[in-house]
């Protein structure tokens, strides 16, 4: 078909302008911007716990260990020594863990990436034919020569988070005796790319639209390994380019304050299901395409293994749905046929924290969980109660007693290491939380 150069002008002058308008962005939504804010919150978490830890020392690969009992963190898992390192591999350096026989009690090597997901957990059961010795962590798809018996462990990206954890048990000098023997170290000297600047924020105080201030290199300098992020990817640009109009911005950031921040904070509260005024997470460590959870438990308690290691259960309210509140009185009873000892193969823990910071409250007793160490006492018929409360009730055994905070919230996070199959399935909860009078 032939066509005179104005007609030809004339017809692609049409299909451009048809092209602009279909190629115009669709006016966000709402749920565009919660979507977003959502999802981007999980690695802005992330990449503000990475600039907390380094704070400018460069301190990569290497293996920090830390006091036994350390409650400074969110969350923190008292019944295990802590070890960890923020490590930096490239295509030139691996770096090298070497861990000490640890047995009988429970350890791992845990690895996270910058999105919170758990990559790989080095313990005896992921690896049983090497439940020790060297193992080398580098970048998959490089060839790099590691030391003599390393066993070569893949990464998805170029940075990640290292968390070691031995059991302490009843013999806390021997599990502190081990985590000294843990090693780390790189095998060259990589590369590492500076953490994209960004508002260090509180977590009472999220930070709002400037969230998206630097959002295509935050989103550049991490991967996320889960398929099908796209689309969220591409919302979390759109709402990026929008926020430069002055009326759009002002849109965003209602909507992030009355919308996004009150959902993720009902979201905390109620993660996956709940049963007995405890919830649990539907997922756990390693998220697929639950980007909400994701960001709710990198913010109530980050670095939260998956569901193989621990099954996690929270709860911010009584039996009746009321605020835990340290004013009162709560009782948890768990029956002789189900006490919390038969539900874990390795150990169990209850421990109370704040509902802002998720960090552990003092009290004159330095007792900040119950666990299978304490010495509990059972009740006649053979079951065992908890006690929760600023002041020791008469007649509770006082081995049992769990202090709380007066006049404030405060929320409860149960633990099961090494789950039992009634756990991981998803039948158990833990008893309700009752409010004595």
């Amino acid at each position: 078909m032939k066509f005179r150069r104005g007609v030809v002008l004339v017809a692609l002058g049409w299909a451009a302008l048809s092209w602009n308008v279909t190629a115009q962005a669709a006016p966000l939504s709402d749920k565009d911007i919660v979507d977003a804010y959502h999802y981007f919150l999980g690695r802005l978490l992330v990449l503000r716990q990475e600039h907390l830890d380094l704070q400018g020392t460069g301190r990569w690969n290497v293996v920090v260990h830390r006091d036994a009992g350390g409650v400074a963190s969110a969350n923190p898992n008292l019944d295990v020594t802590y070890s960890e390192a923020w490590i930096a591999v490239d295509k030139g350096s691996c770096t090298i863990v070497e861990l000490p026989v640890i047995r009988p009690r429970y350890y791992t090597v845990q690895v996270l990436n910058g999105w919170g997901e758990t990559v790989v957990n080095i313990n005896e059961r992921n690896f049983p034919e090497r439940p020790a010795g060297r193992f080398g962590l580098c970048l998959r798809g490089v060839e790099i020569a590691l030391p003599p018996g390393s066993l070569r462990i893949d990464l998805p990206g170029k940075k990640l988070r290292v968390l070691m954890r031995v059991e302490l048990g009843a013999n806390s000098t021997e599990a502190v005796k081990l985590q000294s023997q843990i090693k780390l170290y790189p095998t060259g000297k990589p590369r590492v790319e500076p953490a994209v600047e960004i508002q260090i924020f509180e977590n009472d105080r999220l930070p709002r639209v400037e969230a998206f201030n630097r959002a295509e290199a935050i989103l550049k300098s991490e991967p996320d390994i889960n398929p099908g992020m796209g689309p969220l990817q591409a919302k979390v640009r759109a709402v990026a380019k929008a926020a430069g109009d002055v009326e759009e911005l002002k849109r965003i950031d209602e909507v992030i304050v009355k919308q996004a921040i009150p959902r993720l904070q009902q979201a905390i509260a109620r993660l996956g299901t709940t049963k007995n005024g405890w919830s649990r997470p539907a997922t756990i460590g390693n998220y697929g395409p639950d980007f909400l959870t994701r960001t709710a438990v990198n913010l109530a308690g980050i670095w939260a293994n998956n569901s193989r290691e621990v099954v996690y259960f929270s709860s911010h309210a009584d039996s009746k749905g009321v605020r835990l509140n340290g004013s009162n009185v709560y009782t948890l009873t768990f029956p002789r046929s189900l006490r919390p000892e038969s539900l874990a193969r390795h150990f169990w823990s209850v421990t109370a924290v704040d509902s802002v910071k998720y960090r552990v409250i003092d009290n004159p007793l330095k007792r900040y969980l119950l666990n299978d160490q304490s010495k509990l006492q059972p009740n006649k018929d053979g079951s065992v109660t908890l006690t929760f409360a600023a002041m020791l009730p008469a007649g509770a055994p006082e081995p049992n007693w769990l202090p709380t905070p007066a006049g404030q919230n405060f929320n409860l996070t149960f633990r099961f290491y090494g789950p039992s199959e009634r756990v991981v399935s998803g039948g158990y909860f833990p008893p309700p939380l009752i409010k004595e009078q």
